[in-house]
């Protein structure tokens, strides 16, 4: 072969691959949120004081205002429809989803949703459910997470969600659902945490791709970023009810509307829905890690013109 040629393609090559990198770069952006905010925020919301966060109670009313007033402090929008929505819950008391917003430098037409819910199951007897893993893992997680997205304004348009009365059956995200702060059409994601602070395993679960397989595929880019191990299930029915999680979470109100959903959780473990399942008993490292990989997964995802 001509050696000028042989030159000229090794030239293009080269150029190739440096595109390439480049472009991986840009689809595998950084993200360093602030550890020590996010475990005071954890430590706080599955304080004891709170009684369990159990919906309509005082405890409950003071994680909402907790978070309400770290959302207003981090300069986050309200939605038109205000920080806080209100809707019936189970035993004459009142939900209240938190919600809070920052507008897409690109496309702010398009909505995505981060959501956790903050509520427990509150007191039995003299013994308190603090819920330092369901869910103020997810819960504080979603407060770093508005933070770094404050600071490095995203594409798309973000909603951050708080939801109420998901221990009594997914009742805040349903309310959302159906009574959106934006019109529903527009809502094109939705990332659900619920569980995010422990594992003996080191391992998290990325839920949701069996449903919509194209997702999975961002998953594998950040698999290599992180010391956690990322592993997709939990979301197959024909494995039995007891291996899906599709409806376990805020994440199925969104799924029953056909809008893509990525939902992040560990594995049951012995403090689950007991009053054991404290802040003393978090993993902090592994927690943090679970964040920032949460975190570069929304910023990732962030990065694409269109999900697909």
């Amino acid at each position: 072969m001509n050696r000028s040629l042989v030159l000229i393609l090794s030239s293009l090559i080269l150029l190739s691959a440096c595109k390439g990198n480049a472009q991986q770069q840009v689809a595998t952006p950084a993200v360093q949120l602030d550890s020590a905010q996010l475990i005071r925020d954890l430590q706080f919301l599955s304080s004891p004081s709170l009684e369990g966060r159990l919906v309509g109670t005082e405890g409950n009313k003071q994680a909402r205002d907790y978070i309400a007033a770290r959302f207003d402090s981090l300069g986050l929008a309200k939605p038109d429809s205000g920080r806080f929505q209100q809707f019936p819950a189970r035993n004459n008391a009142t939900g209240v989803n938190v919600l809070g917003f920052i507008k897409g430098s690109q496309f702010p037409g398009q909505y995505y949703v981060i959501s956790a819910h903050y509520d427990h199951l509150g007191k039995k007897g003299d013994k308190i459910y603090t819920g330092a893993d369901d869910n103020a893992s997810g819960s504080a997680a979603l407060l770093a997470m508005a933070a770094w997205f404050k600071q490095h304004p995203p594409k798309h348009s973000i909603i951050f969600a708080a939801f109420d009365a998901e221990e009594g059956g997914l009742m805040g995200s349903k309310y959302f659902a159906g009574n959106p702060s934006v019109d529903i059409k527009k809502i094109v994601f939705n990332l659900n945490m619920d569980m995010v602070s422990r594992s003996d395993k080191n391992e998290i679960y990325a839920s949701g791709t069996f449903h919509y397989p194209f997702l999975a595929k961002y998953i594998d880019s950040i698999r290599p970023l992180t010391k956690i191990q990322v592993t997709l299930g939990h979301d197959d029915s024909t494995k039995g009810a007891h291996d899906d999680w599709t409806s376990q979470s805020d994440h199925f109100s969104f799924h029953q509307k056909n809008i893509p959903f990525i939902y992040f959780g560990v594995e049951d473990h012995p403090d689950y829905h007991q009053p054991t399942d404290s802040f003393e008993k978090v993993n902090k490292s592994f927690y943090f890690q679970v964040c920032q990989m949460i975190g570069q997964t929304a910023a990732l995802l962030d990065r694409q013109e269109k999900l697909k």
